[in-house]
């Protein structure tokens, strides 16, 4: 199976099944007029005169509603008509005096210049409409993994979890290929959902686009043509369902709304930015912030499928929390001493060392990746000498890197790299620090 197989044929089908509706009135927004008069007025002070259509496509409005809220700063006397052209939405607007004094307030109170927001309860209705349907299979989740050895029973396991939807704890030793396995595992994540720019929440704005994160459907263009006959608001971007990584880096300041205290608006947390989507928490236990903390934390959102954020001025609000987390440690299920965190974690996947029959296949791999023949007699010392002479277990990363030396001294001493025991010695000796003679140096 290819790996577009992996993904729905079609990722139009379910974004426009989903499509959030056009707002034909400032009430249909959900948003504060507030709000959308001072963006307005951002943009006019931003470029001095702007078009009513280029001003609607800055605002990601109908050219019908923007023409109400600029008829509305008119009979304020905040904007006047700078030019007409031939239709409506060739008129050049410009602010007055008082339109830019106006201008000057709404960039002190926030500094968010884009497509205006929707509202937070706009944005718990597209979560809700959007969750994942679609059934993992055996073959979808092969080609998933396709290029890893991974055997039946682990599949299984790892099958039953992402349908499950419930989160997933890798557990093994370091080097086990838990981080590679949980990367390859957003590829069963197929299908699209429709991501807002920015959500509004009383009178603040919070942006939710994060382009590092979301990523627009290659259609995108075509999207947009058919966006005009199926009044589509522009203020959502049809994207390829959200994958979030988070490694030793996360910190318990990660789920909390970051205010940027210059510009005056939020950024969403990173649970918010993979709603319908899946995210990957690396390396638990390694973080700045003690493991314990960090899992009280999950604690809520994993038992209710929601969360709870708060603003600077105090205000608390609820947010949806649809996301399978996927977490990879070294610690075992026992070593995090928190029943309470491990009730909730629907499935608890060891990933530990392989059988010597799977090890020879990912050594095989690993060979042809870096442009060595798979010699089955190296294969076999790697493995009945080395492996057992120093007690190391048959682990899923150790053939890539072992090889990549043999093959990184050759490209040194300008010869054909060749798996040889006295070429894996070295290797060896290099990598684990050993300091004891291998049998092929006796």
């Amino acid at each position: 199976m290819s790996d577009a197989a992996v993904l729905e044929l079609d990722p139009r089908a379910r974004v426009l099944a989903d499509v959030p509706a056009i707002p034909l009135t400032l009430e249909a927004t959900g948003v504060s007029p507030t709000v959308i008069h001072d963006l307005t007025l951002r943009h006019l002070q931003r470029t001095t005169a702007i078009a009513m259509a280029e001003l609607a496509t800055r605002l990601a409005l109908p050219v019908p509603l923007v023409e109400i809220v600029l008829g509305a700063l008119r009979a304020d006397k905040l904007i006047e008509v700078r030019r007409r052209g031939t239709f409506d939405g060739d008129v050049t607007f410009e602010l007055t005096d008082a339109g830019r004094q106006r201008a000057l307030e709404a960039w002190r109170r926030s500094q968010y210049l884009g497509p205006a927001p929707v509202s937070l309860e706009q944005y718990r209705q597209q979560v809700a409409r959007q969750q994942r349907q679609r059934a993992v299979t055996r073959d979808q989740l092969r080609a998933a993994l396709a290029g890893l050895v991974v055997g039946e029973s682990l599949a299984e396991q790892l099958g039953a979890a992402m349908n499950s939807r419930r989160p997933l704890f890798l557990f093994g030793p370091s080097g086990s290929g838990k981080t590679v396995l949980a990367e390859q595992l957003v590829r069963v994540v197929g299908g699209a959902v429709w991501i807002p720019h920015a959500i509004e929440i009383d009178g603040e704005i919070v942006q939710v686009f994060d382009p590092n994160v979301h990523q627009p459907l290659p259609m995108a263009a075509e999207t947009r043509s058919l966006d005009r006959a199926r009044q589509v608001d522009a203020r959502w971007t049809s994207c390829r369902r959200p994958v979030v990584r988070v490694g030793g880096e996360f910190t318990l300041e990660m789920m909390d709304l970051e205010f940027d205290r210059v510009a005056r608006f939020y950024k969403c947390p990173l649970q918010v930015k993979a709603n319908n989507g899946l995210l990957i928490v690396d390396d638990l236990g390694r973080q700045r912030s003690p493991a314990r903390d960090i899992l009280n934390r999950w604690i809520v959102p994993l038992e209710r499928q929601l969360d709870y954020l708060g603003l600077h001025t105090g205000v608390s609000f609820e947010v949806p929390f649809d996301v399978q987390v996927i977490f990879s440690s070294n610690l075992t299920p026992a070593e995090l001493d928190d029943p309470a965190f491990l009730r909730r974690l629907g499935y608890k996947v060891p990933v530990g060392a392989m059988h010597a029959a799977d090890y020879r296949k990912v050594c095989a791999i690993a060979a042809q990746a870096n442009g060595l023949e798979p010699d089955p007699a190296a294969i076999d010392y790697l493995i009945g000498a080395l492996h057992v002479r120093h007690g190391v277990p048959l682990l899923a990363a150790y053939p890539r890197d072992l090889f990549a030396k043999v093959r990184d001294r050759a490209v040194f001493e300008q010869v054909a790299a060749r798996l040889t025991p006295k070429a894996l010695d070295w290797a060896w000796q290099l990598y684990f620090a050993a300091d004891d003679e291998s049998p092929a140096r006796r």
